[in-house]
This record gives C-alpha cells, structure tokens and sequence, in this order.
C-alpha cells in the first residue's frame, strides 16, 4: 500500500505546513470538482431532465418556506420549453384535451347500416323508419399517389390551314422531372418540418408500389431551394433589419467524403418577434449554415446591424458587439445563468443555488404576468416589482461569491452571471426585451430534432438547402400555418411567374397569412 501511494505522490512533499495545507485543500476543491462533474454526467443520462423547482426538491415550497411571497402558488417551471409560469390569484387552466370534438369544417363521408330484415317479427308487416341514430369518428385516408395527367386539347380551323390553337405548356418546378409541385413540397415538409429523412421517406413511397433512389429526392429537395432562395434572402434580411434580432448557433454535421467522416460545421438562426409585446414584428426564423462558429462567421451575416442583440453568453457575440463601436447593444439570456445554478442544485444540493433559483423564479412569474402588455406597461411593471428583487439578487451573489473557492461549481455560475449582469437585466430598462432567449432556442430546436434522425448533412450544398428550406417552413409553422398548403402555393407562384422578384415580399408566411385570412372573410 504505502508503495502505491508513493507512485502516485510527489517524491518530496513540502515540510511546511502552510503549504501541506494548501495542497491538501487544492486536492480537496479538485476532487469535488470532479465528483461534481461526474454527478452531472450521471444525471445527464440518468437524470431528468426538466428544471422545474418542483422536480428539484421533495417537497413544495409553500411547505418549507413560509417567509417567501411564492408560496402561495405552485412552483414555477425553470425549463426553457415549458409555459411560463402563472401568476398569483389565477386559476390554473385545465389541460387541452379533445376527446370528441370533430372539427365542422371536415366532409362528413357516411355509411348506412340497414338492419338484416326490415319485416316486423310479430305480423311480418313491412317496417318504415321513424328515426336514426347517428354516430362520428374521425377518419383518415391515407397519402394517395397518383399520376396527374395534363391534356392540351388542339384546335384547328376548318377554313384554313394556319389557325391551330393550343394552350401554353405550364412551367414546371423540375423540368423532364416525374415530380409534381405538391410531392416535391411533401418531400421537403416531411424532412424540414416533420423531421422524415429521405431514407425513410423512399420505403414509404416503395410500400405504394413507387421505387426511387434517395439521391432522386435529394435533387428534388435541391431543386426547391434553389427556387426559394431569394424568398429566403428576403426573409433574412427582413429580421436582420428588425432592432431587435435574436441570435443563437448549434452543430451540423457535415459529410467530408475526402476525410471518410464528418466534419462539424455550424447552423447559425436568426430570429424576431414582437408578439410579446404587441410590438411589429412578426414570428420569423432564418438559419444560415456556416463552416464555423467564430467571430468572423457572425460578423459577416449581421453586417450593418445595428439595435439590440439577444444571446447568450458566447464569446464570438461580446467580440461582435466591441467591434462595431456600441451599434449593437447584447441583451443576455437570464435562463442560461439559471441554468447554471440547476445544475449546481442538482449535483451538489446547494441551499444557496436553490435560493437563486426561487428568486428567479419570482421574476419568471411576473413576466408571465405581463406578456401582452405594451412595452411601456411591461417597463413600468418591471421597474416596480422587478428591478428590486434583481438588486437584491446581485447584492447576495457578490457576498457569496467571496465566500467561495474559485474553482467551485457554484463559483463559476455566480461569476457567469455577475459578469454578464448589464446584459442579463437590460429587460429593466426596455420593455421591448425579454428576460430570455428561449424565441431562438424554441425555433433551433427543429434543426437539433432533424439533425438527431438524419445524423449529417450529405455535403455543404445540402446544408444550403437545408438552411433555406427549413428557415421557409418552419416560420409557416410559426404562424401556424400548414407548411404543405403554403409551400406548394409559394412554389406554383414562382415557377409561373404569377409573383414577380419584386413581389416576393407577398410571399413572406405573415404576409400570405394575411392575404389568405383576408380572402376567407370575404368569401364568408
């Protein structure tokens, strides 16, 4: 024993005992380091992974802490993907569930069910109806591929020889191709919004008797994005030139056929919407592929911006804002620095990170509260009932902090937001900002959905079309539009030259949405 522990010790330790102090207790903060490092790993896979203070403690808070102004209403969601949470004196909702309902605007299709003998089994007199019962459920028709024929009829006249009539041939979306618009828009919404990749979507075609190769419906997908990239341009631009963009990146990875692997590339999304506060900017999502995700990359897609900028703490963002002279104002995400101390909770039991915690939370509570109101409504209501709590907040993260080694878990999420603290509670000075960024992580969310089940992206044209066909539907999802009706209407209209380039901003998902509710009222 004593020889393994001299293989692993130094050959001379030190005499003084000052400096055995100080190493036993460096050993002892890197040790907790790692045990804490591996809880999290372990809660990673094991773990759930919801941050609701009620999933992180056994009891509620109303039973434990008395002195709070929470305990009177249930503990409030800390996950980025949950509703925020209801505020104090409101009856919570019951859930949404449809368990008969059946929409009126569906066709009813009926069948009849006659009895077997319609003689009276006393007299064998014929029976008349004298009523009906009447019973629905909702069906379905499966996908049915057909051929859809178009016939040019000739007309010729009888008087002479050069008077033949015939329509026009329509311009199709693939040339020669054997795809119609509508199943070339199947195919791409099945993969950019119903996460289908191609693969999968030629088995579902081979069951009904149609056998393509994978790459057809690759270059089908192709062809789409190349007639959408203006329309996606637009889109782009139309949030870059919004005051207030928010902005996040995540992985791609990328076939690298040279290299027999992937390499890692970056999808970068754009995003804007003003619906929280009224304000005018539409739900709208872009994403831009790039190879990487440095400085340069950001700097060269919000070239002229200039407004508020909402991220999160990533260093390429603080980079971007120092070199553009104060144009760009960034405004922190306060879910990542809460984040940071659920994971503390969740590993090390901290009553300090569990403290945060139920401050925040207090703070997600009154922005659910206000979401619908003007911005000059939400700011007043900020400064009053917010900016104390938030003053607080920091005073007693600056005390712990102190208390703190360096190096501690704990250490590092209180640094994490003291450091970004300008930028985490800018929401108190505009009533125009959110207190978080999850607008962009719910919109990247579909691209982390679609990357998990087709695994890479074929090559970097691929990712291209990706970028540009997720970015057009899923803002129709945005506006809760069917992407399938809104994709082949935006496609029929370009192929045929029915939206010239300088209409394209009629096509925008807002846009069309406005027009299609405009004609349904009318025809009403």
């Amino acid at each position: 024993m004593y020889r393994l522990i001299m293989a692993i010790r130094p050959d001379a330790l030190p005499t003084d005992p000052a400096a055995l102090t100080e190493m036993v207790l460096a050993l002892d903060a890197e040790n907790e380091k790692l045990r804490v490092a591996m809880q999290t790993l372990k809660e990673m896979i094991f773990g759930k992974r919801s941050e609701r203070l009620a999933v992180l403690v056994d009891k509620q808070l109303a039973l434990e802490l008395g002195d709070l102004e929470t305990d009177a209403t249930l503990p409030v969601q800390a996950n980025d993907d949950a509703p925020a949470a209801k505020p104090p004196g409101k009856v919570r909702k019951k859930a949404r569930r449809n368990i008969g309902a059946l929409p009126k605007h569906l066709p009813r299709c009926g069948q009849v069910l006659e009895p077997e003998a319609t003689a009276c089994p006393c007299c064998q007199g014929q029976l008349h109806k004298i009523g009906e019962g009447v019973s629905e459920v909702l069906d379905i028709i499966p996908a049915i591929l057909r051929v859809l024929r178009t016939i040019r009829p000739k007309y010729g006249c009888r008087s002479c020889t050069d008077g033949v009539v015939q329509a026009k041939v329509l311009p199709r979306l693939i040339e020669s191709g054997m795809a119609s618009t509508a199943l070339v828009s199947h195919v791409v919404v099945s993969k950019f919004a119903w996460y289908l990749p191609l693969y999968r979507q030629v088995q579902i075609l081979a069951r009904q008797g149609v056998h393509l190769d994978r790459a057809t419906l690759a270059g089908w997908v192709k062809r789409a994005a190349w007639w959408l990239r203006s329309l996606y341009e637009l889109q782009l631009c139309t949030i870059q030139d919004a005051p207030r963009v928010f902005c996040d990146e995540t992985p791609m990875p990328v076939l690298d056929p040279g290299r027999h692997r992937t390499r890692i590339c970056q999808f970068w999304a754009h995003a804007m919407d003003d619906r929280p506060w009224g304000g005018p900017a539409p739900p709208a999502v872009a994403y831009v592929f790039a190879d990487g995700r440095g400085t340069e990359e950001i700097a060269g897609q919000l070239t002229g911006f200039s407004g508020i900028l909402q991220v999160d703490g990533y260093a390429a963002y603080k980079a971007l804002a120092r070199g553009h002279g104060g144009a760009i104002q960034l405004a922190f995400c306060l879910a990542h620095a809460r984040r940071k101390f659920v994971e503390v909770y969740k590993t090390t039991q901290s009553p300090f990170a569990r403290e945060v915690i139920e401050r925040l939370q207090a703070v997600y509570a009154l922005e659910a509260e206000i979401r619908g109101s003007s911005a000059e409504q939400r700011l007043a209501t900020r400064r009053n009932r917010s900016a104390p709590p938030m003053a607080a907040l920091k005073a007693r993260l600056t005390e712990m902090v102190d208390q703190l080694f360096s190096q501690s878990k704990l250490a590092e999420a209180i640094n994490y937001a003291l450091n970004h603290w300008d930028g985490l509670t800018l929401f108190l000075s505009d009533g125009r900002v959110e207190v978080d960024s999850n607008t962009v992580e719910r919109s990247i969310r579909p691209i982390a959905m679609g990357r998990r089940n087709s695994l890479f992206s074929g090559s970097e044209g691929g990712a291209e079309s990706w970028a540009i066909l997720a970015s057009i539907v899923n803002t129709a999802k945005l506006h809760e539009r069917d992407p399938q009706a809104y994709l082949t209407d935006v496609l029929e209209r370009i192929v045929c030259g029915r939206t010239k380039s300088h209409q394209l901003h009629e096509l925008l998902a807002w846009n069309w949405k406005a027009a299609r509710q405009r004609i349904a009222q009318a025809a009403a």
